[in-house]
């Protein structure tokens, strides 16, 4: 990764996001897969928020970096979050598993943004049809 920002047609700094996942990435715990993984996103105060995967031996009781992500948003003030992205080790943008998608529509919404393996889209498009707690309403 460049030391470069590149902003996108909305001004917002991507890259510079990514650079704060894969930063979480080099803190994740995963002795077992030797997979790590950082995401980053923004609240919409503002707020930087971090997460990286902590593995288990039990693998089903593994934490997702994305988990840890929004741990953080509640510890911290909660709100929602408006910009978000995860990545593997080298940096390289991964998508969010389908419970972690879900996750991140409870916390986030349809505008949430995404960078996705093919370019940034709302959570909208990354989970369609979303279920969520208007459902319950």
């Amino acid at each position: 990764m460049t030391e470069k920002q590149t902003y996108a047609a909305d001004g917002f700094d991507w890259e510079g996001l990514r650079a704060h996942a894969l930063e979480a990435a080099k803190r994740a715990y995963a002795p077992y897969s030797n997979f790590p993984v950082g995401a980053a996103g923004y609240a919409d105060d503002g707020r930087l928020l971090q997460g990286c995967n902590v593995e288990n031996a039990a693998y089903g009781v593994t934490l997702c970096a994305e988990c840890g992500l929004v741990s953080s948003l509640h510890m911290t003030g909660g709100g929602r979050l408006t910009h978000f992205v995860c990545v593997n080790g080298s940096g390289e943008v991964i998508m969010p598993c389908g419970r972690c998608r879900q996750l991140l529509w409870e916390n986030g919404g349809p505008d949430l943004l995404l960078m996705t393996v093919s370019g940034v889209k709302p959570m909208s498009e990354v989970l369609p049809d979303a279920f969520g707690p208007e459902a319950l309403a």
